[in-house]
């Protein structure tokens, strides 16, 4: 398939956990810095993200939780493109704004006539992909070969699109940074969510991956990458 070659790059606990807890209000970013024994290390981590790809692959719904739906003075330009699946919308006006601010160029995919980007007329650095009823992501990410040029793409999405992605092949590698935490919680999102399986005919949809580094990091923490074997 000619597409991007795209890694899958979260922070999780040592259980799978991608959130401290079911609530939306809950969230490693603002809650690890006050969790002795997680804050320590935890600056590692966005420092592995700082050199990940120039193409981030996100979701409105991991946005909006983040906070880029509130004023902030501080956003400077940033030399990453964001590609953001928006269909609610949960991206407001100013989270809009603030994403344009920060992107060097910003990809809006959404099935939503009404999402706000199309409020955002004549920007140089907005491209809205839209698809009239449901998003179909390998045409996605085949567009962003073959009419972007996009090579490498970094993907930092919530469990069940992360699913999705994954069922369809379209994830290639992953990069795990795992925090020396236990968080629990059958509510509480993974790394990978979306539907069971249910049936012995179902288990072909398991990805097995083969190991390609383990990397000790400071107070605890370790980054695992995997070739997904697709």
């Amino acid at each position: 398939m000619d597409k991007p070659i795209t890694t899958l790059f979260m922070l999780t606990s040592l259980d799978g956990k991608i959130s401290t807890g079911s609530n939306n209000s809950l969230d490693f970013d603002s809650d690890f810095p006050k969790i002795k024994g997680l804050k320590e290390g935890l600056k590692q981590y966005y420092d592995i993200e700082q050199k990940t790809d120039l193409f981030s692959f996100n979701s409105g719904k991991v946005q909006a939780k983040i906070g880029i739906n509130k004023k902030n003075d501080t956003i400077s330009k940033t030399p990453v493109s964001f590609l953001v699946v928006d269909n609610k919308p949960h991206l407001n006006k100013i989270g809009m704004t603030n994403l344009l601010k920060k992107s060097k160029k910003l990809f809006i995919i959404t099935t939503n006539k009404k999402h706000p980007a199309f409020n955002f007329k004549n920007v140089d650095n907005l491209e809205i992909i839209y698809y009239s009823r449901k998003i179909d992501f390998v045409d996605l990410f085949l567009k962003f070969k073959q009419l972007y040029n996009i090579k490498s793409m970094t993907i930092q999405t919530g469990s069940e699109l992360n699913s999705t992605l994954l069922r369809l092949g379209l994830i290639d590698k992953v990069s795990i940074v795992i925090s020396p935490a236990l968080i629990g919680g059958k509510d509480t999102s993974s790394l990978i969510g979306g539907d069971s399986i249910d049936s012995i005919d179902k288990l072909k949809l398991i990805k097995t991956l083969k190991l390609i580094d383990v990397i000790k990091l400071k107070h605890s923490y370790i980054q695992l990458k995997y070739k997904v074997n697709n």
